[in-house]
């Protein structure tokens, strides 16, 4: 089986920093495409924590939840 590593881009002149994070971005997201099986659809699914993981945050869906506590769901049903 051949090595799967990708290249990372390598920084040019004419370049700027944006255009480079969103590359590295895309090439991880990329990395799960092919992780899966190269199945189509889920380029959201791929590309969510693909940028989280260049930008070292948590996952979106779990930080941004409030936590359900017994007494915020009892106000939540009130």
């Amino acid at each position: 089986m051949p090595d799967k590593t990708v290249s990372l881009p390598i920084a040019k002149p004419g370049i700027g920093s944006l255009e480079l994070t969103e590359e590295f971005i895309r090439l991880r997201a990329y990395q799960y495409y092919e992780e899966r099986g190269c199945e189509d659809g889920h380029d959201v699914d791929d590309w969510l924590p693909a940028e989280a993981e260049i930008f070292g945050k948590k996952n979106i869906a779990t930080t941004t939840q409030p936590e359900m506590t017994e007494q915020n769901s009892q106000a939540a049903a009130a």
